[in-house]
């Protein structure tokens, strides 16, 4: 499921929907702590916390590892301080979406040997029912790690595996693109596998460019509301994770004018408010059943709604909710999803 820098409740709950409304959703009402504890988290953040997010990234990006690709120890500077990773991980642990998605992708994937339950992606990889968010250190060590990673450290999780002389990464979600750049890296650099994140990752910034430049930077003449959670209605602002991503096409974020010191980016809107913001593009990060379950045509039945541009114009549009609240690999598709929007909104 999903998980990002959004206070999403994966980013508390269940899947780490850490971008999605999860995070930012359900912890909806939490929103606020919510954010404030992705801050702490220092990103999932799809949002969650933006400061601390921005925290994390870069300390994601920091490492000591001027060796080699591949070779040890390597020490890395994560959310939780410098870490050395004495040699090449055989039995990684991953606590987090997102991370999951990231190991896979660098090509540590034949290393890792458990996930937690809210890991979905890729297919096969091997699930277990582990929390990030309670950690079991005792339900871990069973699988033997010599590397754990997750996106926050939650019940002494840092502390408690240390004791038995276990590295852990926190890796927090992040508030920019460059710190999920610079996240992804260091999944590499303490993995073995520095030059293939560095790939990924030329790979990803390539292909969001492409994107962008087809679709176009300019687009100031629509505004968009982009929703983590319904009734309440819960927003990320411009400053957020997402937020980012919708200004590389140069939209209006209508959450923006709403927002308060204390939201830390995920402020609640009234129905009112948003009717009346008449936003031109609405993006739903809160369908499909374990995320809220709404849907354009939900959102069309909504009282007040049928005159909302982008109900009218059918510009609502349900991204990957999973997609939607991580910050990994599959980037490229959510800003693919963004653009095509876009596109169809002006005409192209």
């Amino acid at each position: 499921m999903a998980q990002h820098p959004i206070p999403s409740r994966s980013r508390s709950g269940s899947r780490s929907r850490s971008l999605r409304r999860g995070p930012a959703v359900r912890a909806a009402a939490s929103a606020v702590a919510a954010v404030a504890a992705v801050a702490v988290l220092a990103g999932c953040g799809s949002g969650s916390g933006s400061g601390s997010a921005s925290a994390s990234a870069s300390g994601s990006g920091g490492s000591s590892a001027a060796a080699p690709s591949g070779s040890f120890p390597v020490k890395v500077t994560a959310a939780n301080g410098s870490v050395t990773v004495k040699s090449r991980p055989e039995h990684i642990v991953s606590l987090a979406p997102t991370l999951t998605e990231d190991l896979y992708a660098v090509g540590a994937g034949k290393q890792v040997v458990a996930v937690d339950a809210d890991s979905d992606y890729p297919a096969g990889v091997p699930h277990t029912g582990l929390s990030g968010l309670t950690p079991n250190i005792e339900a871990i060590v069973r699988y033997q790690p010599d590397l754990v990673v997750a996106s926050q450290d939650s019940g002494g999780l840092v502390a408690g595996l240390r004791k038995l002389g276990v590295p852990v990464l926190i890796e927090p979600a992040v508030a920019t693109l460059n710190g999920a750049y610079a996240q992804l890296q260091q999944v590499g650099q303490a993995t073995g596998h520095a030059a293939e994140a560095a790939r990924t990752v030329a790979g990803m910034k390539s292909s969001i460019a492409a994107t962008v430049r087809k679709a176009g930077s300019g687009h100031a003449d629509l505004s968009y509301f982009w929703e983590l959670g319904a009734d309440p209605y819960y927003s990320a602002t411009s400053k957020t994770f997402v937020g980012e991503i919708a200004s590389l096409f140069g939209l209006r974020n209508i959450a923006d004018k709403a927002d308060k010191a204390t939201d830390g980016g995920y402020p609640e809107l009234s129905q009112e408010y948003i009717v009346k913001a008449r936003p031109q593009l609405v993006f739903l990060t809160d369908g499909g059943p374990s995320n809220g379950g709404q849907s354009p045509a939900g959102v069309a039945r909504r009282p007040g709604w049928a005159e909302v541009p982008a109900v009218r114009n059918h510009q609502v549009i349900d991204l990957n909710a999973d997609i939607a609240s991580r910050w990994g690999p599959r980037l490229p598709q959510l800003v693919a999803e963004i653009a095509q929007a876009v596109e169809k909104a002006s005409g192209r």
